[in-house]
This record gives structure tokens, C-alpha cells and sequence, in this order.
């Protein structure tokens, strides 16, 4: 596992490459269309493509670090999707599209979420950035994830959460009883799992699950315990992949700056909610007697599939 430079830099090279597209396109021309080139990289019909456009499409793409060669190879084949894009818009325009209702509803829902995601970006944009000594302090806590980082290869059995058999499971897993044997004890019981074999390196892992599974030693066997279900892990085998602590600072500052935006964020979604009547109607309308959770609910600006390391240290790879 290594550290590139590719995602540090990015932003440096998207802004190096608009900057050489901009000049590349307004090379074209007499001096009087200098202006005009330098903004519209072509019509269709009466509707102009600016070279904004084309370094919009560019700065969501792999483009950071391309050559000049390259770069003009790549603003070529966009503003071409651009053109077909434009024919296709001038044809839904003719054709009274966009005053569908499915239409209009889909632009609707993208105003929704442009507008609350640049409230957010506002919102983060001026926290203070995390220290160097911040984040050495979490290199050295967590050994797990950076001085002692291992693969883990594992077998897993996994049940619902809340699962009646957890103690008869831990002492199997004390035992040292075979997976097999404790799939066909579940079956015997009739108890619904999924079962399976799986690699995986530590930032993989669940951050309040690796504690466990790291204290394991190859051929040990654990039950570990989450809001989502049980796990009978069995360490089947792994291996040491450390990360140097110059290679981890860079990843583990960009975490804590995300896990800082998620937390002001969270908070400030909160204080929202409780300055704000909210009124849930019909099908959703609280049953009498029900608590008001409108003050406490609050949206998740990190998505909830990845686990705490993969949001913000996924890239010590």
C-alpha cells in the first residue's frame, strides 16, 4: 500500500489545465474574435458551448496531470458529447419535453439537492483545517490502521442484528469450533444466515469492530456486534502491510477535515430542526403519544455505506 501524489494535486492540475484549454482555444482566430474565442468553443445553431463548460466536464474526470496533447485531445472529445448533448436539448425543447411532468419534476429534485449542497459547501468551507499535531495524535492511536495495519482473510457467518444465539455463538467462536460446524448448528435451528469468505485490509473494516478483530491471532475465531448484525468472524489467515507515518498524515488530515465538516454539519442541521416547525402529514404523521424526534433527527452528510476509515483514509492504498 502506497501513497501517490495523484489526489493532493488535483486541484493544482485541474486549474493548470483550464487555464492551458483556455489558451489552446483562443489560439484559433484573427485578433478581433480573441475575446469571443477565449469563452465560446462553438455554436449550435443560436446556442453557444463555453470553454467553462468544457472545464466543468474536465474537473469531474480523470483529467488532472494530462499532457498538453492530451488535455486537447480530451476538451476535443467533450465539447463533441457537448454538441450532441446541445442537439439533444434543442430537440426536447421543440418537443414541449420540458414542461412534462416527470420533466419538470427531475429538474426539481436537482435544484433541491444543488442548492442544499452548495449551503453545505459554504457551511465547511471556512472550518479550520486539521493540525499536524492532530493528526499524528491519530496515527499513534490507531495503530491498527497505519504501524500495524494488516489483511486480514477471513470467514464470516452473519446473522440479523439482535440474534438470540449470541452466547452460544461466542462460545463456539472460544472453542475454536469449525465454521462448518456452526453453520450446520444454525441450520439445525432453522436460523436465517449468509455465509462467506472475504479479504480485506484494515480501513475496511468497521472502526469499532478492528480493535477485536486485530487482537485475533491466525486460525481465532470472534463474534463481533453491530447496529447492522453479528458477524462469526474466523481469521483464517494475514499479514502485516504497514503504512509509514509520512505516507498516513496527508490521508488522515483529509479524514479529520471531513469528519469535522460531517460533525458541523450534523450540528447545525440539528439546531435547524429545532428552530423550525416540522409537521409530518399523512402516512408519516407520528401516532399520538409518539416523542417529536424533529429536534434530534438529523440528515448524514457522509454516506452511511462506507465504513468511518473509508470516508476519509480509503486512500492508503
Amino acid at each position: 500500500m502506497h501513497l501517490t501524489t495523484h489526489c493532493l494535486n488535483r486541484t493544482l492540475h485541474i486549474s493548470l489545465l483550464a487555464a492551458a484549454l483556455a489558451l489552446g482555444l483562443s489560439g484559433c482566430g484573427n485578433k478581433d474574435d480573441k475575446k469571443t474565442a477565449t469563452q465560446v468553443a462553438a455554436k449550435v445553431g443560436s446556442e453557444e458551448i463555453s470553454v467553462h463548460q468544457i472545464n466543468q466536464v474536465l474537473s469531474r474526470s480523470n483529467a488532472a496531470g494530462a499532457s498538453p496533447q492530451a488535455a486537447q485531445v480530451m476538451s476535443r472529445e467533450v465539447l463533441e458529447k457537448l454538441i450532441d448533448q446541445q442537439l439533444a436539448i434543442d430537440q426536447a425543447m421543440d418537443s414541449k419535453l420540458h414542461r412534462s411532468a416527470e420533466v419538470v419534476s427531475q429538474i426539481e429534485f436537482a435544484r433541491r439537492d444543488i442548492l442544499a449542497r452548495a449551503y453545505i459547501q459554504r457551511l465547511t468551507a471556512g472550518l479550520p483545517k486539521p493540525t499536524a499535531q492532530e493528526s499524528k495524535k491519530y496515527f499513534t492511536e490507531h495503530p491498527q490502521l497505519f504501524s500495524e495495519r494488516r489483511i486480514f482473510n477471513v470467514q464470516e457467518i452473519m446473522l440479523p442484528a439482535g440474534a438470540a444465539v449470541l452466547d452460544a455463538l461466542r462460545g463456539f467462536a472460544a472453542a475454536g469450533k469449525p465454521m462448518e460446524e456452526i453453520a450446520s448448528w444454525l441450520k439445525a435451528k432453522s436460523i436465517d444466515f449468509k455465509g462467506g469468505a472475504a479479504t480485506r485490509a484494515a480501513e475496511q473494516i468497521p472502526l469499532e469492530m478492528l480493535p477485536k478483530l486485530h487482537a485475533l491471532k491466525d486460525g481465532q475465531s470472534a463474534v463481533l456486534e453491530s447496529a447492522q448484525g453479528v458477524t462469526v468472524v474466523h481469521l483464517v489467515s494475514s499479514q502485516a502491510a504497514p503504512v509509514t507515518e509520512a505516507a498516513a498524515l496527508p490521508r488522515i488530515e483529509q479524514f479529520l477535515g471531513n469528519q469535522r465538516a460531517a460533525e458541523a454539519v450534523a450540528a447545525r442541521l440539528k439546531q435547524l430542526r429545532a428552530d423550525t416547525k416540522v409537521t409530518y402529514m399523512g402516512e408519516f404523521a407520528a401516532p399520538a403519544g409518539t416523542p417529536d424526534k424533529t429536534a434530534t433527527a438529523v440528515a448524514t452528510p457522509i454516506k452511511s455505506g462506507q465504513t468511518a476509515i473509508e470516508k476519509g483514509v480509503a486512500g492508503l492504498k
